[in-house]
């Protein structure tokens, strides 16, 4: 049996209760409730009721399969918000935002988010995956649908949401300090200006990394090695190298950075700008990312895309890095409005 709904003018609902949001739109101003579900309609209220267009309202009678939209939307606001996120446990018309409890990266399992969004009447919309985000940030938006919706659909969506658990997250930054070795022998020789350290010092700092060591290497294995093996001593928990990652004889920054014992090494990148990226851990947990000369002359490359992943303690393997080339052609627009664009959002 559907709910049944009567109406009844405004002038003589004094006394009833509204069983939905009433919206009220002042344009440029606001868009939200006039009135909440739950409201006692008074004398007073029925001149804004009908400044809005509601001469009438419904007088609405849920039958037990049934659920009201904003029951709804909080039953499936625990199960849908994973660790990291939040809520307001206070909907509108149906609609609960979740927020970011802090710094981190927000993660989505797109596939569990399709399954949801596919049972119709209930919906999630979030931001793409792997987006650095802010404490207090909107990551995503779930609603009901209808005023009312079918109660087993609203169960359906739960159980997928806990059967998967953290159907979206926000990982904490788990890296604070890190380490950078310049390759070069122009640089070390001095013959000209190192522009790579200022660059990932920047985008370093950004996330609130504090850079405990900085060295120039000329092209040497045992010399870019033995400065890896001195940034581990400094307590670097991520190390990064730049230059020497093509093919020359002389760029031996990649054979320098396996000789310091990174294992797990992905060199490639289906990045452009970024191909000839590379990336490795040592012990297991010490990742080690070696930057071509991309990173120097571009505002925007492969970096930008798995910094915020290591930061996170995302395991940046093979696939992962495969996974970057959907999304990961650079426009090369004249003006750069990173992250606020394309690249990277396969």
């Amino acid at each position: 049996m559907k709910s049944v709904y009567r109406t009844v003018k405004v002038e003589e609902a004094v006394g009833m209760v509204l069983p939905h949001d009433i919206t009220q739109i002042i344009p440029d101003v606001k868009k939200g409730p006039l009135f909440r579900k739950g409201h006692v309609i008074t004398e007073n209220d029925i001149e804004k009721l009908k400044s809005v267009g509601k001469n009438h309202i419904y007088v609405l009678d849920i039958q037990k399969s049934e659920i009201h939209e904003n029951d709804a939307a909080l039953e499936m606001a625990p199960a849908f918000a994973g660790d990291g996120v939040c809520f307001d446990p206070v909907p509108s018309e149906g609609k609960i935002s979740l927020k970011a409890e802090f710094n981190g990266l927000f993660t989505v399992k797109k596939e569990v988010l399709t399954s949801i969004n596919m049972l119709g009447d209930v919906m999630m919309a979030t931001l793409h995956a792997d987006t650095p985000v802010k404490k207090g940030q909107t990551v995503a938006g779930l609603r009901a649908i209808p005023l009312v919706l079918d109660r087993g659909i609203v169960e359906a969506a739960v159980k997928m949401a806990e059967a998967a658990g953290n159907v979206i997250e926000v990982k904490p930054w788990i890296v604070s300090r890190a380490a950078i070795v310049v390759t070069g022998q122009e640089v070390y020789e001095g013959r000209i200006r190192d522009a790579f350290a200022p660059v990932i010092t920047e985008k370093l700092k950004r996330f609130g990394i504090d850079i405990v060591k900085s060295d120039i290497a000329p092209d040497d294995i045992n010399a870019i090695a033995d400065l890896i093996e001195k940034a581990l001593e400094s307590g670097a928990e991520l190390i990064i190298c730049t230059g020497g990652m093509s093919v020359d004889p002389d760029d031996v920054t990649r054979l320098a950075i396996a000789k310091s014992g990174a294992k797990d090494i992905v060199y490639g990148s289906p990045v452009l700008p970024g191909a000839m990226f590379l990336a490795g851990y040592i012990d297991g947990t010490v990742p080690v990312l070696g930057i071509p000369a991309c990173g120097m002359y571009y505002k925007t490359t492969v970096f930008d895309l798995v910094l915020p992943l290591v930061l996170a303690g995302v395991p940046v393997d093979r696939k992962k890095i495969a996974s970057l080339g959907h999304g990961g052609l650079c426009l090369g627009c004249k003006k750069c409005n990173y992250p606020v664009c394309p690249f990277g959002k396969g």
